[in-house]
């Protein structure tokens, strides 16, 4: 599992998905949201705005992604 450390209080889900190269472009990220490939906490999350926070934990395509402060 890769970490990912912010420097804010939070960061939304589409902006997180770019942040971590998980996807390149904002386009990407919401359609990978819309699709319902995205997981937050081991459900699928399809809020593109969905506020991430330290300990959160983000899975796409086999890949998972730990939220850090």
């Amino acid at each position: 599992m890769e970490q990912i450390q912010i420097t804010t209080e939070y960061i939304k889900l589409d902006a997180f998905l770019k942040f971590c190269t998980a996807a390149s472009s904002g386009g990407e990220a919401k359609v990978l949201i819309a699709d319902g490939q995205v997981s937050v906490n081991g459900e699928v999350c399809t809020q593109r705005g969905k506020k991430l926070r330290p300990g959160d934990i983000v899975e796409l395509a086999g890949a998972a992604y730990e939220v850090t402060a």
